[in-house]
């Protein structure tokens, strides 16, 4: 009896194989990422159900503000509106992606509750999800920063190829973030508000509206801000600028930290998941 039953022990409490376990679901969540792609668009569509422009909705209320927000904030600021509404419409929409992507990364596995407890499919799908979600939204409002260099006559110089690892960049860190904070607010639901709070105020310190060098000898000190590093990984390449080394440098690292910060949670509490949600 006792050979019979030994084969059964292939599960030790004293040793889980946590890594393997998060490496498989890593692999197995990559592998799957047709599905992840086709709950995307599922969420889109449900989400825009029975409207006529559909996302585009989100493209025209952009539009709006950035066209009400350009025209005051130059007179604010005593900025020529044909360099500073460029500019804004750039920071405007890469603001809205990353801002959005972090609050829909507080909810990766909340909102995944029924397809969780039904379905045992690698979390790393849910983040996924979240990534294309995000990237599908992005890419209907990308056109109007072509609409608006087309008006105010601004050509995209060669730097604008910089942009690609930038935005690279910023999926890796979406995906890490759906991680991290789809499982913390998991466990703590209060951390969702807290998490929208964060955003608001960083909206405020950051250079979205006004631009870095308002700040005059603080702009050295600006990639300190992790939102500014990554976004200006993006936004300095399409203004024809290279943002420098110290912002890439600082973008790479607060990327690395949250990838690194999202890696020992999933292995440490990866397994306690499904009871949380």
């Amino acid at each position: 009896m006792l050979h019979a039953a030994s084969p059964a022990r292939e599960f030790d409490a004293a040793a889980p194989r946590r890594r393997e376990r998060a490496l498989e679901d890593l692999a197995g969540g990559f592998a799957r990422w047709r599905l992840a792609w086709a709950l995307a668009r599922s969420d889109i569509t449900h989400r825009y159900r029975g409207s006529v422009l559909g996302p585009f909705w989100l493209t025209i209320s952009t539009g709006v503000m950035l066209t009400a927000l350009g025209v005051l904030y130059a007179k604010l600021f005593r900025m020529d509106v044909t360099d500073y509404l460029p500019w804004l419409a750039v920071s405007l929409i890469i603001w809205n992606t990353l801002s959005q992507s972090v609050t829909d990364a507080s909810a990766s596995l909340t909102g995944a509750e029924g397809v969780i407890r039904q379905m045992p499919l690698p979390f790393t799908v849910h983040a996924l999800r979240v990534v294309f979600r995000n990237a599908v939204v992005a890419a209907h409002n990308l056109p109007l920063i072509g609409v608006v260099f087309a008006v105010f006559g601004v050509a995209p110089s060669w730097t604008a190829v910089l942009a690609l690892p930038g935005l690279v960049l910023l999926s890796v860190g979406v995906f890490a973030a759906s991680i991290f904070l789809g499982m913390v607010c998991a466990r703590f639901r209060d951390i969702p508000p807290i998490v929208g709070s964060v955003m608001q105020i960083a909206f405020f310190v950051s250079p979205v509206i006004w631009k870095p060098e308002m700040v005059g000898h603080w702009q050295p000190w600006l990639p300190i801000n992790p939102f500014f590093a990554v976004m200006e990984t993006v936004r300095a390449p399409l203004m024809g600028e290279t943002g420098g080394i110290v912002v890439w440098l600082m973008a790479v690292l607060w990327t690395g930290a949250l990838c690194g910060l999202a890696w020992v949670f999933f292995v440490r509490f990866r397994g306690r998941i499904a009871f949380w949600v």
